[in-house]
């Protein structure tokens, strides 16, 4: 079983996340970038990911809900700044609202979502920075950890599903 890594470096507003999956890069790339595969890992369960729009390129955007089992609705955005295929993307992540407004109640994050080929399958490296400290324990304290790494194992179910 693979783990899901995390490393807080205070000083640089940065935390870092690690995790080997058993997958081909071009699979495991898919999975980060189709709407259709995202909505089947990103929200730990019992939550539901549902994209509202997508478009998967240098100034497009990501704009979906985490639906939780009692109604609950919790908007987000990943704006798209920079990608090189099957290599890595940035995206500024953000809270919004139903119409991709964005919360400015919530810490905004920068995401650098590395991809590499192992021996066993593919490496995914996440920097994400922070703005200020106080907004990266912000984060944490929402409980980014649990729900990441749960996520992670729903992304690992999917991989084994697809590769069946």
């Amino acid at each position: 079983m693979n783990e899901t890594i995390f490393t807080k470096q205070s000083g640089q507003k940065q935390l870092n996340v690690t995790r080997e999956f058993n997958g081909p890069l071009e699979l495991v790339w898919k999975t980060w970038t189709d709407s259709d595969l995202l909505d089947k890992w990103w929200a730990p369960k019992p939550w539901k990911t549902e994209t509202k729009f997508i478009d998967f390129s240098e100034g497009g955007y990501w704009l979906y809900s985490m639906n939780g089992p009692e109604g609950e609705q919790h908007w987000a955005r990943a704006d798209y700044k920079e990608i090189a295929i099957k290599e890595f993307f940035k995206a500024q992540d953000s809270f919004c609202d139903e119409e991709g407004n964005k919360n400015s109640e919530m810490p905004e994050m920068f995401w650098h979502v590395n991809f590499s080929k192992t021996e066993s399958g593919t490496k995914v490296e996440v920097d994400i920075s922070f703005s200020s400290e106080a907004d990266m324990e912000r984060i944490i304290e929402t409980g980014f950890k649990e729900g990441f790494t749960a996520a992670h194992e729903n992304l690992d179910e999917l991989l084994k599903e697809l590769s069946s």
